[in-house]
């Protein structure tokens, strides 16, 4: 057999790994020596085994993983999140499904201080749910609230997903996070308006609660307790917008931060550092265990020759840039019901990468694109990794099909969305053309 023969056989049995429920990381190594091994000689797989790890980890631009990590779990075990949350519930308690559109504002906000979907729909699950159970909400109407707008987090930046994709294919994580801002605004707008729509059609999913005064007591002192979060967002992206700081830096100014707003709260302990050091750690294992793996598979894809081979049959038969752009999405939208995000992206980008530079599609539209892809796969049946946090933190008083079913709305929602920045490229590049 030839190395594309073998390179085919790799990507079969690694499918066949990730269906067995071997970790995705752990599959990606194995068959990447395995096909080293097999396409070359034992002494060529165990030096690629030896250098990848240390050469890609290594990489200064990936120290931002665990800081913004880090920062994301401070803010959510301190507590940071639920005057947001108040305050989002009086101002938008006119419109109907108020609650849910309180959570999607929150959710939005507190993306922009962790970096981090699971962390965002973790947090927000044990303040907006018992809050709408409270109300008498619709069951599949808060849990698919709460699980979709905890994508935002791999939208609005900072953004562990943009950080990898910077990484990778070696594009500005500034211009990226800068890129993300109007969609992600877009995309947390796109859910409100959706919410009202559907309880406008069917006023029993949330019952409309007591509706106070524009300026009520209660509204200022929520306002007066909203500012970690904020000055949070601040000190990070205005850092890295005004150029003061890198996007590696600014994740450990982030956790800095957030561990002083904590102390100056008076909520600092042992405990919360504990408790956010060790989630922190688990989930930098976790994306890097992935991320070295992928980097193992990028470079036998590469010795094979079968991404320049595909790319090339691509190029050849499809002329559009857009309909290469909808191919792409069509498998990242079906691969995202069964692979976790950041492995998708991983496992999909060898491939992708000669592709988007045949057709000299902008990478860092493509990058938006591919977070907005992700974010749908994070509320996707049957590996919906959201919906799965969710119920989760709920136990089993909530049934996965009832996220699920709520998940679906917003789903649809995030097409929609997805054809628009498909259709007006302008929206992900007009903030970083500003940049120069």
């Amino acid at each position: 057999m030839d190395s594309i023969e073998i390179a085919t056989l790799s990507i079969v049995a690694l499918l066949g790994l990730i269906g067995l429920k071997v970790p995705i990381g752990v599959a990606l190594i194995v068959v990447s020596f395995v096909g080293i091994w097999v396409s070359t000689s034992m002494g060529a797989a165990w030096g690629l085994t030896r250098a990848v790890p240390f050469n890609f980890v290594a990489k200064w631009e990936f120290s931002a993983v665990p800081m913004f990590l880090l920062m994301g779990y401070i803010a959510s075990n301190a507590g940071l999140t639920t005057a947001m949350f108040t305050a989002m519930r009086l101002l938008l308690n006119r419109l109907p499904g108020g609650l849910a559109c309180a959570t999607v504002g929150a959710s939005s906000m507190f993306a922009a201080a962790s970096g981090s979907s699971i962390a965002t729909s973790a947090a927000m699950a044990r303040i907006a749910i018992p809050e709408m159970s409270r109300a008498k909400y619709d069951l599949s109407l808060s849990t698919g609230s709460v699980a979709s707008a905890g994508t935002l987090g791999s939208m609005i930046p900072p953004s562990i997903a943009m950080v990898i994709y910077g990484v990778f294919t070696d594009t500005s994580i500034g211009k990226l996070f800068i890129a993300g801002v109007i969609p992600g605004l877009l995309s947390a707008l796109m859910f409100v308006v959706m919410i009202v729509i559907r309880v406008r059609l069917k006023p029993s999913l949330a019952p409309r609660e007591h509706v106070a005064r524009v300026w009520s007591p209660e509204l200022k002192a929520a306002l007066k307790e909203i500012w970690p979060l904020p000055t949070l967002i601040l000190c990070v992206l205005g850092g890295i917008f005004a150029g003061l700081m890198t996007p590696t830096e600014a994740g450990a100014v982030g956790a800095f931060v957030a561990i002083l707003i904590t102390l100056y709260r008076g909520v600092f302990s042992i405990a919360l550092m504990r408790g956010a050091l060790r989630d922190a750690a688990i989930g930098t294992s976790t994306i890097f265990l992935i991320a070295i793996g992928a980097s193992m598979f990028t470079a036998y894809m590469g010795l094979s020759g079968l991404p320049a081979t595909v790319s090339q049959g691509l190029l050849d038969t499809v002329e559009s840039p857009i309909t290469l752009i909808l191919i792409i999405a069509a498998v990242c939208l079906i691969g995202g019901m069964f692979l976790d995000s950041i492995g998708l992206m991983l496992l999909t980008l060898p491939f992708f990468i000669p592709v988007l530079q045949g057709a000299d599609i902008d990478f860092i539209w493509f990058g938006i694109i591919m977070v907005k892809l992700l974010e749908i796969g994070l509320i996707t049946p049957p590996v919906g990794l959201n919906c799965y946090v969710i119920q989760s933190a709920m136990g089993k008083s909530v049934p996965l099909s009832t996220v699920f079913r709520g998940a679906g709305w917003f789903v649809a929602t995030d097409l929609v969305t997805l054809s628009l920045l498909i259709s007006f490229p302008i929206l992900a590049l007009w903030l970083p053309g500003l940049m120069g």
